[in-house]
């Protein structure tokens, strides 16, 4: 399994009542990707930048999907730019992948055996091994679930300083958030700017 899907995974399974934006979890897949294709040396960061590197095979296709957009020419491209490029739909497109592979069932409705209800997680190796992830404390999906608000800050450390990358990505991460909490913000504020003149107050 991979990062984005154990972090999808953990989404729907190991934080119950903790509703997550569907943009802030496509910025955290987007991260998760990065920080698994540098585990892979697919990537390397050069300052802010992505840089290319090997091609290995991935088994994922998701995350060789990923590999395979990376932007190949220099300058390269921020890791700004791809939480943002990248991310677009990406919750959409994990919990599809979840679906068609038979990690997920829905559940009939009470009282409406026919009608379909919500989207739960199989039992199955994937999601034990997530939540044995979780319950290790996993230093990177312990801070991208802390980034979406599915646990408590997480505070702790990495072990080596090989991972400066990974806490580049992971800055990058909540840089994004915050700027997309920001312009949701400011739109509910001109939706309610937008009202009163309707109402002519």
């Amino acid at each position: 399994m991979t990062t984005p899907r154990d972090l999808s995974i953990a989404v729907m399974d190991m934080a119950p009542g903790r509703s997550v934006e569907q943009g802030d979890l496509s910025l955290a897949l987007a991260g998760a990707e990065l920080i698994d294709l540098l585990g892979a040396e697919a990537i390397r960061l050069d300052g802010d930048r992505i840089v290319p590197g090997l091609r290995p095979p991935i088994a994922d296709h998701l995350l060789d999907e990923a590999a395979v957009s990376l932007i190949r020419e220099a300058p390269y491209e921020s890791v700004d730019d791809w939480l943002w490029r990248r991310g677009r739909g990406l919750s959409a497109a994990y919990l599809a992948a979840l679906e068609a592979e038979g990690q997920l069932t829905r559940q009939p409705r009470r009282g409406m055996p026919f009608r379909s209800g919500r989207t739960v997680l199989v039992d199955s190796p994937a999601r034990r091994a997530a939540a044995n992830r979780w319950t290790s404390d996993e230093p990177v999906l312990a801070a991208l679930a802390a980034a979406i608000g599915i646990r408590d800050e997480w505070t702790g450390d990495f072990p080596t300083t090989a991972d400066d990358p990974v806490v580049t990505v992971l800055a990058a991460v909540n840089d994004a958030l915050m700027e997309l909490e920001a312009v949701r913000q400011r739109r509910a504020i001109e939706d309610a700017a937008f009202d009163n003149i309707w109402r002519g107050e």
